[in-house]
C-alpha cells in the first residue's frame, strides 16, 4: 500500500489534490482512499488531506501518520511549528516540496534524509491561470511519483475539476496544468514495507472530573507567532514617487497590517501581510504593485 499524506494552506487546493489521486488510482483499477483534516475553515492556515493507494481492500482508517510520500505545496510549511510536514517520515520514502529552490538545498536547508523533488508549481500555476491554483498542478506531482498512469490523471483531473466549474476552459486547463507537471518531474522509486493493515494501538483515556478536564485559555495570545505573513504568494510595494499618502491602503487593509512611517508614507508588516492585495485594488493612483513573493534563505 502506498500512503500520501499532502500539506497546504487553505485555500491551495490539498483537499482537491489528495481526491484527484484517489480517482486517478481508482480509474486505473487501484482500491483507493481519499479524505481531508482541517479545523475551523480559515484561508491560509494549514490543513493536511491523506490518500492511500493499494491493490488489495483497504483495511485502516484515520490520518496517516507514517506516509510513504509528502507532497508540500508550500514551502513555508516546513518552518510551520504547528504544522510538522515531514513527520512519521521513514526511510524509503519521498518528499515533494514545492519551492524555487533545488533539491539539494532544500535537503541541506531542513536536514531531509529521504528523496527529495522539489518544482514551482506556483510559478506554473500563475502562468496558466494568473493565480495560485494548485490543487490539480499538485495532483498531477503526486501521480507522478506514485506511478499512476498519466491518461488516467488526465481523466481523474477532468471528472473532479467538472464537480467544481462548469466551464469547459477551465477544466481543460487544469488537465493541460496538470499534465504539464506530471511529465515535468522524474519518476521515482518508493520502498514501502507492503504490510496492507498497520494495526492501530488502543489509548486508555482516564476519566477526569471537569474541573480538571474542562478547557480552559490560560496561555498568552499565540498570533504573533503564527507570522500569517508566511501565506502570502504577492505582497504589496509601494511607489513613493506615485503615492499621494491619501492613506486609502491603511483604512482598507482587513488585517491592520499598513501603517505610516516618520514621512508619512504608508509602509505593510509583511511578518503579517497575508498578500490579500486589496491595498493595490483600492489603491487610487496605482501606487501599490503587486509583487511574487520569492522566499530567500
Amino acid at each position: 500500500m502506498l500512503r500520501i499524506r499532502f500539506h497546504g494552506r487553505g485555500g491551495l487546493g490539498a483537499k482537491v489534490a489528495s481526491r484527484v489521486l484517489g480517482t486517478a488510482a481508482f480509474l486505473e483499477g487501484y482500491y483507493a482512499q481519499d479524505f481531508p483534516l482541517y479545523g475551523a475553515e480559515r484561508r491560509g492556515a494549514p490543513i493536511a488531506s491523506f490518500t492511500r493507494i493499494s491493490k488489495e481492500p483497504i483495511l485502516e482508517r484515520g490520518v496517516i501518520t507514517e506516509p510513504d510520500v509528502i507532497i508540500i505545496m508550500d514551502e513555508t510549511l516546513l518552518d510551520d511549528y504547528m504544522a510538522h510536514p515531514l513527520s512519521g517520515l521513514k526511510g524509503g520514502g519521498v518528499v515533494f516540496v514545492n519551492t524555487t529552490h533545488t533539491s539539494t538545498e532544500t535537503k541541506n536547508k531542513y536536514k531531509i534524509t529521504e528523496h527529495v523533488i522539489t518544482f514551482d508549481i506556483t510559478k506554473v500555476s500563475l502562468e496558466m491561470f494568473g493565480k495560485p491554483i494548485l490543487s490539480t498542478l499538485s495532483g498531477g506531482v503526486a501521480a507522478k511519483i506514485t506511478g499512476i498512469n498519466g491518461e488516467f490523471l488526465k481523466k481523474a483531473v477532468e471528472k473532479e475539476t467538472s464537480e467544481i466549474t462548469a466551464d469547459k476552459d477551465l477544466i481543460l486547463k487544469n488537465v493541460e496544468a496538470a499534465s504539464y507537471c506530471f511529465y515535468a518531474i522524474q519518476s521515482v522509486d518508493i520502498n514501502t514495507s507492503g504490510v496492507v493493515h498497520k494495526r492501530t494501538e488502543l489509548i486508555n483515556i482516564p476519566y477526569e472530573p471537569a474541573v480538571i478536564s474542562s478547557p480552559a485559555i490560560n496561555s498568552s495570545a499565540n498570533t504573533p507567532l503564527r507570522k500569517t505573513g508566511n501565506w502570502r504568494v504577492f505582497k504589496p510595494v509601494w511607489d513613493y514617487d506615485i503615492c499621494t499618502q491619501c492613506m486609502t491602503c491603511v483604512v482598507r487593509c482587513p488585517d491592520g497590517c499598513i501603517t505610516v512611517n516618520e514621512s508619512g508614507f504608508p509602509y505593510t508588516d509583511y511578518d503579517n501581510c497575508k498578500g490579500c492585495m486589496i491595498c493595490a485594488e483600492e489603491c487610487p493612483v496605482k501606487a501599490i504593485e503587486k509583487v511574487r513573493e520569492v522566499h530567500a534563505w
